[in-house]
C-alpha cells in the first residue's frame, strides 16, 4: 500500500503551487467544450505625467467578465472615473464574446456604486471580515 502525507504548508514553493492549478486546469480542459484560458483585461487612467491615478483589473474567461480591482485615487472619487472604467470594461469583454460580468466588495467599499451600475447581489459572506459583508455581485452586459 502507497503511503502518503498530507501537510500545511505556510511557504509553499511557487512551482508547487502552479503544479496544482496546472492540474485543475487539465481537467477543465478534459471536462469542457471550451478550453479554460482566461484572459487579461486592464482598463487605466493616466495623469499627463503617464502615473496611473485609476484602474481595473480582471479577466475574460467563458464568456464572463470577472472584475478582481477596481480603485479609483481619492482626490478622483465621486467624479465618474470609477464607472469610467467600469463600462469600458464591459464594451471590452462585449467585444469578447462575453455576455455577463462578476464581481464582490465589501460592505466598507462600493456595494452601492455597484448597484447603482446595475450589478445585484447573489451571494453574500456574513461577518468577512468580521463586522462586516462580502458581497457577489452579478449583471447581464
Amino acid at each position: 500500500m502507497t503511503e502518503f502525507t498530507v501537510c500545511v504548508e505556510d511557504s509553499p514553493d511557487p512551482q508547487d503551487i502552479r503544479a496544482v492549478i496546472s492540474k485543475i486546469l487539465e481537467y477543465n480542459n478534459n471536462s469542457q467544450h471550451n478550453e479554460d484560458i482566461a484572459y487579461p483585461l486592464s482598463v487605466f487612467i493616466r495623469d499627463a505625467q503617464g502615473e496611473i491615478v485609476g484602474g481595473l483589473v480582471g479577466k475574460t474567461h467563458w464568456g464572463w467578465l470577472f472584475v478582481s480591482h477596481l480603485w479609483v485615487a481619492e482626490t478622483l472619487r465621486g467624479q465618474g472615473y470609477g464607472q469610467q472604467l467600469l463600462l469600458k470594461a464591459e464594451v471590452a469583454a462585449k467585444q469578447r464574446g462575453c455576455s455577463r460580468a462578476y464581481l464582490d466588495t465589501f460592505s466598507f467599499q462600493a456595494l452601492g456604486f455597484y448597484e447603482r451600475l446595475g450589478y445585484q447581489i447573489f451571494g453574500v459572506l456574513k461577518d468577512y471580515p468580521p463586522g462586516y459583508e462580502r458581497y457577489f455581485l452579478e449583471k447581464q452586459i
